[in-house]
């Protein structure tokens, strides 16, 4: 799967240009982003894309030397499966 990485957005469309998977963590403030959101086309749902937008994520905040706090419901929930990813 090729994902597209945006400033403070990841996501995977289909050749046709439709929408299949995103991730968005906008600027909060600082050097500090928000993981708000991120959606999963029903189609490929129970294939581990949510954890791969997440790891996605994780990587391109650290490289760009960020923290990041989470609101969206999925990534808190990840969050606490996995601590050593913690803020």
């Amino acid at each position: 799967m090729n994902y597209v990485h945006e400033s403070n957005r990841i996501s995977l469309s289909s050749p046709q240009g439709e929408l299949l998977a995103e991730i968005t963590f906008p600027l909060a403030h600082d050097n500090v982003v928000n993981i708000n959101h991120t959606y999963v086309h029903p189609d490929l749902r129970g294939q581990q894309v949510a954890d791969t937008l997440m790891r996605l994520a994780l990587d391109d905040i650290q490289k760009n030397g960020l923290t990041f706090t989470a609101t969206c419901p999925y990534a808190v929930h990840w969050l606490e499966r996995h601590p050593e990813h913690k803020p």
